[in-house]
Parts: structure tokens; C-alpha cells; sequence
């Protein structure tokens, strides 16, 4: 194969990248290009570590389980992180998953647990966390890893944010609420989304949510939906509102 050609596929490294710099990729991302993929010598990839853009590397086969990685070719410029916070109660590992993969392929750039009174999940696994953005950030063509807050207890939530945040609030009461409009009116701004547990809000915490000025409060439809649809939903409203053009 050509230095020019080059699979559709992208892998994350951690090494910084520049012209002919080479590296020897680790062992899971050579055993995953050599014997998953099935590259060759002098095969290219594209490469990104979520600081200097997208590279075309080609690869150097140095064993059945070990190559190197050069990189000859910048194809993109690192853009502006995503500035779309996602805040969420944690849920059981599996959701867990699903929810953080969607949450950064729908934009999100900062990633905020929240702990709530009906909260489940009160471990959080850091790693678990990476490794899907990572695999979320590899498949669907972003080059910025989101950024991944500690977890905060929901009556910090606003202080952390900030004054310059605009909280959209979802909140499965708001059964019959049609989202459009609330969302009519907002400026683009800094925003965040916030979706609760499986056992959704407390009163409480929903009525302190609403004496802040700078909360929306929206509803997602008639039915229930689990909080890693909700997630789905919620981040489609915002971007077909306040999307990444205007964040």
C-alpha cells in the first residue's frame, strides 16, 4: 500500500505529534492494527492526541505484536473544545457506558457526575469513564477529549458552574411541557444540561433548582425515559437549538 493511502480508522495516543517524530505504539493499539485490522507495513492511520490536530501516521511493523507509529502529514488543526457541559447522576456500569459514549458523540465537552438524594451509584470508575470517551471520540471524528470533573453533590452544581452558565434542566415531571419553547428565547450562551438518576429529582432538589435565574426547566415528552435516553434526547433539543456553531 501507498505512504498516501491510509484506513478510515482513528486511534488516540498519548504521545505529542509532529512531523517524523516517531513512537512505538503500545502494545493493545498494535496487536489492535496488526491483528485486528490486519495493517501492514507502511499502512496509514489517522492518529490524534486531543492536543495537536489529526495526523496521518504510517505505521512500522516490527514484529507480530509491536510497530511503530510515524506521523507525515497534519490533516487537521486542533480545534476549540466543545464548551457543552453534560451533568449526570452516575448509573450502573452498563448505562454508564452507553450514556458517556452518546453524551460526547452529541457534542458534549466537559463531563460533570452529580450526585443526587436517589443517586445509585455512588463509585465512580475514572478509567471506565476515559476509555468510553475515547472510544466515543475515535468513532465519530472529534479531536478534543472532553474534560472530566470530579463529582460534586447537586446543591454545589451551580456554584461550579458559574454565573456565565445557562442550566437546562431535565426533569421528568414536566411531562406535557414542549421543549422548543422554553429554549426559544435563550441566547446562545455557556450551557449546561443536567439529567438525573433512575429514580429521578427530589422535590427539593427541584425547587431550589428553580429559584436560579439562569435555569431552564424542559420536559422531554409524555413517556419515562431511562436516563441514558434522556441524555440522548435532551443533548439533541440543546444542539438543534444552541448548537455546537453557536457554543
Amino acid at each position: 500500500m501507498a505512504l498516501h493511502d491510509f484506513k478510515s480508522q482513528r486511534l488516540f495516543v498519548e504521545h505529542d505529534l509532529a512531523k517524523n517524530s516517531g513512537f512505538e505504539a503500545t502494545r493493545e493499539q498494535a496487536n489492535y492494527l496488526l491483528n485486528v485490522l490486519r495493517m501492514n507495513d507502511r499502512d496509514g492511520i489517522l492518529i490524534f492526541n486531543g492536543r495537536d490536530g489529526e495526523w496521518l501516521a504510517n505505521i512500522e511493523v516490527k514484529g507480530r505484536k509491536k510497530c511503530n507509529l510515524l506521523p507525515s502529514k497534519q490533516t487537521r488543526e486542533q480545534p476549540e473544545a466543545s464548551k457543552l457541559v453534560y451533568c449526570f447522576a452516575p448509573l450502573k456500569q452498563a448505562r454508564l457506558d452507553y450514556m458517556i459514549q452518546k453524551a460526547v458523540e452529541m457534542g458534549a465537552g466537559i463531563l460533570q457526575p452529580v450526585m443526587t438524594q436517589y443517586t445509585q451509584v455512588k463509585n465512580i470508575n475514572e478509567k471506565r469513564i476515559i476509555f468510553n470517551a475515547i472510544e466515543a471520540v475515535e468513532q465519530c471524528g472529534i479531536l478534543t477529549l472532553p474534560d472530566i470533573k470530579p463529582a460534586i453533590q447537586i446543591t454545589n452544581l451551580m456554584q461550579d458552574l458559574g454565573d456565565d452558565t445557562h442550566l437546562v434542566f431535565c426533569d421528568e415531571a414536566e411531562h406535557a411541557a414542549n421543549p422548543l419553547p422554553a429554549l426559544k428565547e435563550q441566547k446562545p450562551s455557556k450551557i449546561a444540561i443536567l439529567v438525573g438518576p433512575e429514580g429521578g429529582f427530589s422535590q427539593a432538589e427541584r425547587i431550589a433548582l428553580e429559584n436560579y435565574s439562569n435555569v431552564t426547566k424542559l420536559g422531554l415528552g409524555p413517556r419515562i425515559l431511562r436516563a441514558d435516553t434522556a441524555a440522548v434526547a435532551g443533548l439533541a433539543i440543546i444542539q438543534a437549538h444552541l448548537g455546537d456553531w453557536y457554543l
